[in-house]
């Protein structure tokens, strides 16, 4: 089913959901194949035996791996009795998360389609989150930092927005600050508050990479102080020391994705929040982060 000549194959993700998990899950698994291309085919929201057959008369014309996530077992049935007669290989990718948490909790799941994207408590937190987060991009609304749960600091292009973006989607309040040379922070950033702060930076021939790249984009000229390697490791060197003088946890981004700087910052969150649970607990005060 997979072309030797170009390693080109089919590969299908049928979902009762949005279909997001699988995505997540095959781009996860890929990334470990050099030398393959998968032509991927997304298949959302399939609920209906009529929607399955349509969806596996277009896998029998073009075969390939087929990867799903589907609760209803009809639907199961409908579409691992046609791979087995077509000699398409068929993988349930929950199955055996389910099975796990079955065992542990000694319960039986309850077997609802998209349970994941109801519209919640969590849902409308995330919502309110994203709300806030775009509110308060790039330095926007300072005033109102005391209702964050995290804050960015950074030189410009360490990708302080989308990270902010990315973490409103998980459900925190994240707002974000440039650091620029010769402007003061915010002075409400000297005020004690409860969100956590991070400051975010890369190595300075990768932000001249990038910004060069942006002023191309933009038809402008370039900025010698903006692109200047020399003034760029100043600004970057500038900004740590600032992030150390307020004892703020730095995070180098150069070669991470927005994903992994995300989990390392949700990781600092959720370290701070237990030493307070701890001291709190104690009756102290929570113990000082590096």
């Amino acid at each position: 089913m997979i072309d030797p000549e170009s390693r080109i194959f089919h590969l299908h993700l049928v979902s009762d959901a949005t279909g997001e998990t699988l995505e997540a899950m095959a781009k996860a698994a890929l990334v470990q194949f050099e030398g393959v291309e998968a032509r991927k085919h997304l298949w959302p929201m399939i609920r209906t035996p009529t929607q399955m057959r349509r969806t596996m008369d277009f896998i029998a014309e073009n075969p390939g791996l087929v990867l799903y996530t589907l609760v209803n077992e009809e639907l199961r049935r409908v579409l691992t009795r046609r791979c087995s007669l077509l000699g398409i290989p068929h993988v349930s990718v929950l199955d055996p998360v389910i099975e796990g948490l079955g065992q542990f909790l000694g319960a039986r799941a309850r077997g609802l389609p998209g349970r994941q994207h109801e519209m919640d408590a969590d849902y409308f937190e995330r919502i309110d989150a994203l709300h806030f987060t775009m509110a308060h991009d790039d330095g926007q609304l300072v005033k109102d930092l005391t209702t964050a749960d995290i804050i960015l600091v950074g030189v410009s292009r360490t990708s302080k927005t989308p990270t902010s973006i990315y973490l409103a989607n998980k459900g925190f309040k994240t707002a974000n600050v440039p650091f620029v040379p010769g402007v003061p922070l915010p002075p409400e950033l000297d005020e004690p508050l409860a969100a956590l702060i991070v400051g975010l930076t890369a190595a300075p021939e990768r932000l001249v990479e990038i910004r060069a790249n942006r002023l191309r984009a933009m038809r402008e000229s370039p900025s010698t102080t903006y692109v200047d390697e020399a003034k760029v490791r100043e600004e970057v060197l500038a900004c740590r020391r600032l992030c150390a003088a307020h004892g703020w946890p730095v995070i180098d981004v150069t070669r991470r994705s927005i994903e992994e700087t995300a989990a390392a910052i949700v990781k600092l969150y959720t370290m701070r929040e237990a030493e307070t649970a701890e001291a709190a607990s104690e009756g102290g005060e929570p113990g000082t982060r590096d």
